[in-house]
């Protein structure tokens, strides 16, 4: 099913900008401040210190490090250049 956008009219808009101007602590954004906006899609970029690799681990140590939360692929790279360090 397609969607469909439905934009106010000028009628509209109007009665939306005049309510939203009567709002001293959420005032809309001016055009220059919206220019200052950059729309950026996907991930960022990497620091370009990092190969990327595919590596099959045990699934016990994935479970264990992907249950500590977000970022836990920065953890087993700690993990792996912390062992480097000692060996």
């Amino acid at each position: 099913m397609k969607k469909i956008l439905i934009r106010p009219t000028d009628s509209e808009n109007a009665q939306i900008t005049a309510a939203a101007m009567t709002d001293p602590d959420n005032l809309p954004l001016t055009d220059t401040e919206l220019s200052q906006f950059k729309r950026v899609r996907g991930r960022p970029l990497g620091s370009g210190k990092k190969a990327q690799v595919t590596l099959r681990l045990d699934a016990q140590i994935l479970e264990k490090f992907k249950a500590t939360g977000n970022g836990w692929q920065t953890r087993i790279n700690d993990a792996l250049l912390d062992w480097t360090k000692h060996h």
